[in-house]
Order: C-alpha cells, then sequence, then structure tokens
C-alpha cells in the first residue's frame, strides 16, 4: 500500500482546508427558517458527524502508511467541520443540537467493534447516504442558510466517497477473487438495512425536502450497487480533484438498475420490520 496513493488526498483535504478559510462562514446572523421535522433531521445528522474520530484514526496509524494515516485525520477534522456547521445552522434556526439518539449510538457502537477495513465499510454506506440527502437539503429546503450549508457538506462528501473508494479498493483487492463476491453482497445487505433506518427516521423529512422515499431509494440502492461493482472489480479511483467521481446517490439511478431495486424489495421489507422491532425495544431500553 504505496504512501504516494494517498499523498495526493493529503494535499486535497488541505487545500479544501486553506478555500473554507478563504471563504470565511455563511452569514449566521440572517437566520434560518426551517420546517420543525427538517430540523429533527439536521439534529440527528448533526450528532451523526460530531464524532472525534479518534478510533479510526487510530486504526488507520496502525497499517505504516503514513499518508493515509494524515488522510485519514484531515478527513475527520472535515466531518467535525460539518457538525460544526450543521450547529450553527440550527442555532440560526432557533434550535438545539442533540447530545445522544439511539440510532448514533447503535451505528458508532458497530464502527468501534470491526477492524479498519470492516469499519471504513460501515462509514461508506453512512457517507454515500449523506450524498442524496445533503443535495435534498440543498435543493428543498427552502432557506438560503440551509442551502448554503447543505452546498458545502456535499462538496465533501462527494470528495470523501472517492477518498474511502480508492481504500477500499485495496481492500478488496487483497481478499481470494472467491470471496469478494459475497463480502460485495454483504456490504450491499448492509446499505439497505442502513436505508430502513434513514426511511424511517428521515422519512418525513426527506418528504418536505421533496425527495418521495422511493425516489430516494432507487438513488441510493442504485448508485450504491454501481459503486460497489466499481470497487470490487479495481476500476480505477478518480483523482482527489478530477471532475469524474464514482456514481453518486444523488443522481438518478441507471434504467438498468430498477429491477435490481425491485429484486431486492422483499429483503428491504423484511429487514424493515425487523429494523422496527429493534428501535422499539432500543427506545424501551432507553
Amino acid at each position: 500500500m504505496g504512501t504516494s496513493q494517498f499523498a495526493e488526498w493529503v494535499t486535497s483535504f488541505e487545500a479544501a482546508a486553506e478555500r473554507r478559510r478563504a471563504d470565511g462562514d455563511p452569514d449566521w446572523a440572517r437566520g434560518a427558517e426551517l420546517d420543525a421535522v427538517i430540523v429533527r433531521s439536521l439534529q440527528r445528522f448533526q450528532l451523526g458527524e460530531s464524532g472525534d474520530g479518534a478510533n479510526l484514526a487510530a486504526k488507520a496509524s496502525l497499517g505504516g502508511d503514513e499518508s493515509y494515516a494524515k488522510a485519514v485525520r484531515l478527513f475527520i477534522a472535515e466531518e467535525q467541520e460539518h457538525a460544526r456547521l450543521l450547529a450553527a445552522l440550527l442555532t440560526a434556526a432557533n434550535a438545539r443540537v442533540i447530545s445522544s439518539h439511539w440510532s448514533d449510538a447503535l451505528f458508532t457502537r458497530l464502527r468501534r467493534a470491526l477492524g479498519l477495513n470492516l469499519e471504513l465499510m460501515v462509514l461508506f454506506v453512512a457517507e454515500f447516504i449523506a450524498l442524496s440527502y445533503y443535495q435534498a437539503c440543498r435543493d428543498g429546503a427552502g432557506d438560503p442558510l440551509a442551502a448554503e450549508a447543505a452546498r458545502r457538506i456535499l462538496a465533501d462528501e462527494e470528495r470523501h466517497v472517492r477518498f474511502h473508494s480508492q481504500r477500499l479498493r485495496l481492500a478488496f483487492a487483497g481478499l481470494p477473487p472467491v470471496a469478494r463476491p459475497a463480502v460485495s453482497w454483504a456490504w450491499q445487505l448492509l446499505m439497505i438495512g442502513t436505508a430502513c433506518a434513514v426511511l424511517i427516521d428521515h422519512g418525513a423529512a426527506l418528504r418536505r425536502l421533496g425527495v418521495p422515499r422511493r425516489q430516494f431509494t432507487a438513488r441510493v440502492l442504485g448508485g450504491f450497487r454501481s459503486t460497489v461493482t466499481s470497487i470490487r472489480r479495481g476500476n480505477t479511483s478518480p483523482a482527489p480533484e478530477r471532475a469524474g467521481e464514482p456514481p453518486r446517490a444523488g443522481h438518478p439511478a441507471p434504467q438498468n438498475t430498477t429491477l435490481w431495486v425491485a429484486s431486492e424489495s422483499a429483503a428491504f421489507v423484511g429487514l424493515k420490520h425487523a429494523y422496527r422491532r429493534i428501535a422499539r425495544s432500543a427506545r424501551n431500553e432507553g
């Protein structure tokens, strides 16, 4: 795993940080007007962005590739910047940030229990879903301040997906060829389950943002399937600042993904019911 593969990413993350400093903050003083269901959704996303990333950084540092470890630290700093932007947006909308939510706690515990590659696969699912979510916020929140914050975050998330794609291509290349399809299908199953969670927790907000559940599902699952296939096959990853990028959840799914999404509907419905049972149990315990 050569250092040079990720040295470009260090430069990319540092350049992005410099651009943020030059641009400054949005004009938070003008305030924001957001629907209550959108506020609740943003509160949960803000909490998810606010982790310190220490566990991931520690795992990345064990691989012996200092450029990769530094790039991961810079990635974590961008996630924390997203949490700051969302907190400021909520404040501008006269809303508070939340300190805990059972779904965030469950997701965090799952990630921390895994090794680096598996944690990245779980994290990648969240990053990929974020593409569609922040695009919906940018286009449908109906508030200039919210649109600007979402635009900034979305630009970073698109880069994050490319960054993690490059690392995960190396992880798949290290697997026995016979194991790669099974791992990719398990990864897609994880995405289906996570999409269930998002639709249950954020479905009302997505509707208010102008994205029906069916449309959100097709975009996320179709785009994710294409991206996983690309990663599994080891297709060349775009450089950090090139215009090309993996298929994005924010774009309409290719037409040939429609049948695939339909074929997964039984698994989706089953996981949705299972997730609801888990959610009720977790709420009762909390």
